[in-house]
């Protein structure tokens, strides 16, 4: 039953007006709208991304989304003409070159967004 059924990630933001600018103008997501109970939500793949405004912070210090992508190099390009600013990491276990850390079957590559969220490209080298 769930299998199927079309997910809804929610984010937290302090800013609903900021965040909506950033998803719209940076990462280019379209045809949003707002819900009654106060969620802004976009569709997104099957399933969708709703910003709900918190009175306080509540961002998560993991990965909150991941998009999936073909080409994580060429997704990184078009975002940085956007003004996006993409995270570097040089740990034990986890590095970038160039955004991009190779992690098992997949390349992965973070950013944030205006309120904190850590957010995620991905391509499976599958």
């Amino acid at each position: 039953m769930l299998a199927d059924a079309p997910l809804t990630t929610i984010l937290p933001v302090l800013d609903l007006a900021r965040a909506r600018t950033f998803y719209e103008q940076r990462l280019g997501l379209r045809g949003g709208r707002a819900k009654p109970d106060g969620k802004y939500e976009y569709p997104v793949g099957n399933g969708a991304l709703a910003l709900f405004q918190r009175g306080g912070p509540t961002k998560a210090d993991h990965t909150a989304v991941s998009f999936a992508v073909r080409d994580i190099s060429r997704a990184i390009r078009e975002l940085e003409s956007r003004g996006v600013k993409f995270h570097d990491y040089d740990l034990p276990g986890l590095k970038t070159v160039d955004h991009v850390c190779v992690l098992g079957s997949e390349k992965a590559a973070w950013f944030s967004d205006p309120e904190g969220n850590i957010l995620c490209l991905h391509e499976d080298l599958t």
